[in-house]
């Protein structure tokens, strides 16, 4: 299955507001324990982190959010099939 750059970028981002709003962490606050700026934080779950997020950097998201980091580079069938083959266009079914 092909994978898009973009969507791979989209969804590593979604998976990571996912996560920060599961531990009720605002942007700030998840850059405050990365240290990065919430900008950084914000362009990263927007999948629009000039399409190249440091693995150093995934490493640090992961500790900060206390998970594996597995968890936000890796795609079950059913999110690679919403995201890579529908277009992420979850909203609109």
């Amino acid at each position: 299955m092909y994978a898009d750059k973009d969507m791979i970028f989209k969804q590593i981002g979604a998976k990571v507001a996912y996560y920060r709003n599961i531990y009720h962490l605002k942007q700030k606050e998840l850059a405050v324990l990365t240290h990065v700026s919430s900008s950084t934080i914000g362009r990263i779950e927007r999948g629009k982190y000039n399409h190249n997020v440091p693995l150093s950097l995934l490493i640090d998201i992961a500790n900060a959010l206390n998970i594996d980091l597995s968890l936000l580079v890796t795609f079950e069938e059913r999110e690679k099939k919403i995201w890579w083959e529908e277009g992420g266009n979850i909203g609109e079914k």
